[in-house]
């Protein structure tokens, strides 16, 4: 989410003619990170949880290059956001090979016992 504000910040540089362009489309990008690890946490199941993260991921490789554009387009400058972006998709990296790594565990039905 820190990185979400830090893009509205941001963009808030950007020529008024862009707010339909490249503005809203950052901002969407940024938005969707931590929107698609928050919904994924919430499902019940580890398989759609990692299916919503790599959602996420694809959202920060979409707004790594918008941000890329902004810079060649002399809208802003690469003032550390780039960093912000590495460690973001660090972060969620490291979550993926978490949550692959560990064994499903199946829960057996309880044994009922005849009285």
């Amino acid at each position: 989410m820190d990185l979400a504000a830090q893009i509205y910040s941001l963009t808030l540089q950007f020529p008024k003619e862009e707010l339909y362009g490249l503005t809203s489309q950052m901002r969407r990008s940024a938005v969707s990170i931590p929107s698609n690890i928050a919904e994924g946490a919430a499902r019940h199941s580890r398989k759609e949880f990692i299916q919503f993260l790599h959602i996420a991921s694809g959202s920060v490789a979409e707004l790594e290059t918008q941000l890329l554009l902004a810079v060649r387009l002399g809208f802003i400058s690469n003032d550390g956001v780039m960093a912000h972006i590495e460690e973001v998709r660090k972060l969620l990296l490291g979550l993926l090979r978490s949550l692959k790594s560990k064994p499903i565990t199946h829960h057996s039905s309880p044994i009922t016992t005849p009285l």
